[in-house]
């Protein structure tokens, strides 16, 4: 697949924009939310955003929006009567975040299938998700894509917030317990089912493959999802977990966004991995965490914003709880990537992952 010159993605990327801002504001088609927001802010969005660097206009997304007001605020009037799906994010603590939805996460995973190796994800086969499920759009998702490819899906019940729980009230023996609860379903599926494709988080991979040899059981191919994977980690997983010889394929996506895919690793990279988001569908920048209408410097380290521009959801400028180090494109992206991405400020204070 060719790669887009910066100029081609760019413009198309302002075609999405300005097709989304004339969706959701517009009477016809937009969503309460937003159509009361221009109502009280006293401007139109539709006359004065042009190009994506014009968002700089919108304040920061806030995330209590998606915690306090009821989803149906969100549905766009053309979406009317349609019943949807309702995602949640976190709520580790308090009310969780909460974004509807019908075919956004089946866009990301069907474009995400073209981006992942035969050989590592055999068509017409088997997968096994050890990972997040419950009110989670991931459960949905890796499954979509599972059947995209012909496969059908297994399925590990997982809660993270029970996880981090127990973490922070510091019951690591409970917490080791349910790790080796999770674990051991996993282990029995793959010991009596076959499997070639798997998706899990880092530190439950690791935790399988210290019980079970995961290329005799089958599998050929791991999309893991999670926070925070340094190089030195990554160096392990690949190869001492993986053996150098079952792909591994890092993504960073959420609820708010989608899914952001990573480049594959080269001897340069040294075990650094690089995300791009899903343009024009999405934006992340790396920001300055004291002045967030500025990009830091490419290979710097800096505050993540995303905007997520669809006609089923519309967030400009949502500042995530993660910072990350600001790359430049490459093949197969025009845009910026997000490289080494882990929680916002944890260099600084201890911060509770879980199972991811």
């Amino acid at each position: 697949m060719a790669t887009p010159t910066p100029e081609a993605a760019q413009a198309q990327l302002d075609t999405q924009l300005r097709e989304i801002i004339q969706w959701h504001f517009s009477p016809e088609t937009g969503c309460p939310f937003w159509l009361n927001w221009a109502a009280k802010a006293g401007w139109d969005p539709r006359t004065e955003i042009h190009t994506s660097a014009d968002l700089i206009k919108f304040p920061h997304f806030q995330d209590e929006w998606l915690r306090d007001l009821q989803p149906e605020v969100w549905v766009p009037k053309a979406y009317a009567g349609r019943p949807f799906n309702i995602f949640e994010t976190g709520g580790t603590t308090g009310m969780p975040k909460q974004r509807i939805g019908w075919e956004d996460y089946k866009t990301d995973y069907s474009e995400f299938s073209e981006k992942i190796s035969d050989e590592h994800f055999p068509r017409n086969h088997f997968w096994l998700m050890m990972g997040p499920t419950g009110p989670r759009r991931l459960r949905l998702a890796i499954e979509h894509l599972a059947n995209v490819r012909g496969s059908a899906c297994y399925f590990i019940d997982l809660d993270p917030r029970w996880v981090k729980k127990l973490i922070t009230n510091k019951q690591f023996d409970q917490a080791k317990a349910y790790m080796d609860h999770v674990v051991d379903q996993a282990a029995t599926i793959l010991k009596h089912r076959k499997v070639s494709g798997l998706f899990t988080t880092p530190k439950l991979l690791e935790a399988l493959a210290e019980r079970v040899d995961i290329w005799d059981a089958g599998i050929r191919g791991v999309f893991c999802g999670g926070t925070t994977m340094l190089p030195q980690y990554v160096r392990f997983i690949v190869e001492e977990v993986l053996e150098n010889r079952i792909g591994f394929y890092p993504t960073y996506g959420n609820t708010l966004m989608g899914l952001a895919a990573s480049v594959p690793l080269t001897p340069a990279d040294q075990y650094s991995i690089t995300y791009y988001a899903p343009q024009p569908r999405a934006i992340l920048r790396v920001v300055e965490p004291e002045n967030t209408q500025k990009t830091v410097e490419y290979d710097a380290w800096g505050r993540v914003e995303l905007t997520t521009l669809t006609r089923e959801f519309f967030m400009p400028r949502f500042l995530e709880r993660d910072e990350a180090i600001r790359r430049k494109p490459r093949a197969q992206y025009a845009w910026d990537g997000v490289a080494e991405v882990r929680p916002f400020g944890a260099m600084q204070k201890t911060i509770v992952e879980g199972v991811y």
